[in-house]
């Protein structure tokens, strides 16, 4: 198949090129470059682009056309929370307006397959300990809220125009798949704290009050190669024209993990016995989100293979073979 990924010079994205490649598909990657690196994306053509630029729509397009591509894997967007409760507007530009670019860029070139990177932020605050597809969405940020509209969005190109499409909901996503392949940037909980580690600075832990066990955030830990098999999974399954009993799927593991608890477990890979201090909670953090994943294992036939400790490990592993090497 030909397929353009957008954001595949980032964390996720390029590990989901390097498995599509490994398989023997052409890749066109598109990425703005405000993340990702050119040298991730191995021998696929790189097309620098930024989506949420309206200008772009038909170079978009033309480049779909060019490429014959037969399917999109959409990663671009902005993800912090804390930022998007910060800058609410800039974030409905982004991720709202720059899918809505994309889709009028398939809908203009006949491409009509589509596997959006949604996100767990879509559910809020859930009442359960373990949410199901099916629960009512209450997103408590503005990161959550659009990648919600998003999946509204492809269902309405379903409806008119008669798009296929996947919405994959990740919850916390880590580690790394190959070693030159680690989390580029330090917006995730274990990044940060080998950010702070190579400064010589205590990593931070925000909010311990809240209503869990030890008084951390807990979340679902998934590991990126096996959220990168995934998107293969669910890729396949649009290409088979098979008919989509579901489109929105979460890609978890079904067990929570605290944010102290990760913190243990990094020092137990790093072997450094560092302290980590606590702060207040930063704004829209709900105090946990699990993942229910039988939709996907029953319908993808997806399962998470890696725990906790292979994605610790292998985040360590690549962060050690980049430039910021901490000495122990």
């Amino acid at each position: 198949m030909n397929i353009m990924v957008i954001g595949g010079a980032g964390y996720i994205g390029a590990h989901v090129v390097r498995l599509l490649q490994e398989r023997g598909d052409k890749v066109l990657v598109v990425d703005d470059l405000s993340y990702g690196t050119a040298e991730r994306i191995g021998n696929s053509e790189l097309l620098v682009c930024d989506v949420a630029a309206t200008e772009n729509i038909t170079p978009l397009a033309e480049a779909m056309k060019t490429h014959e591509i037969n399917a999109v894997i959409h990663f671009a967007a902005r993800k912090q929370v804390g930022e998007s409760v910060a800058k609410p507007a800039w974030y409905w530009q982004q991720n709202v307006g720059g899918l809505a670019n994309v889709m009028l860029a398939m809908e203009e070139a006949g491409v009509k397959q589509m596997i959006f990177s949604s996100s767990a932020a879509v559910y809020g605050m859930p009442t359960v300990e373990v949410v199901s597809e099916d629960i009512e969405k209450q997103p408590i940020n503005p990161y959550g809220a659009t990648k919600l509209i998003g999946e509204w969005m492809m269902a309405d190109c379903e409806r008119a125009w008669g798009l296929r499409w996947v919405g994959l909901r990740y919850f916390n996503v880590a580690g790394s798949g190959w070693d030159d392949l680690g989390d580029p940037a330090t917006l995730n909980l274990i990044p940060m704290i080998f950010d702070r580690l190579a400064k010589g600075e205590n990593p931070k832990i925000f909010g311990t009050d809240y209503p869990t066990p030890d008084g951390t955030c807990i979340r679902d830990y998934i590991h990126v190669y096996d959220l990168a098999v995934a998107h293969v999974a669910a890729l396949d399954k649009l290409a088979s024209g098979e008919e989509m009993r579901y489109h929105q799927y979460n890609v978890g593991t079904g067990k929570g993990t605290s944010v102290k608890e990760i913190v243990d477990a990094v020092r137990v890979s790093t072997g450094i016995d560092f302290v980590a201090d606590e702060e207040a909670r930063r704004a829209g953090d709900p105090p946990q989100l699990i993942g229910d994943a039988a939709r996907i294992q029953e319908d993808l036939g997806w399962e998470a293979k890696y725990g906790v400790k292979e994605i610790v490990d292998s985040a360590w592993s690549a962060w050690q073979a980049g430039p910021r090497r901490i000495e122990r």
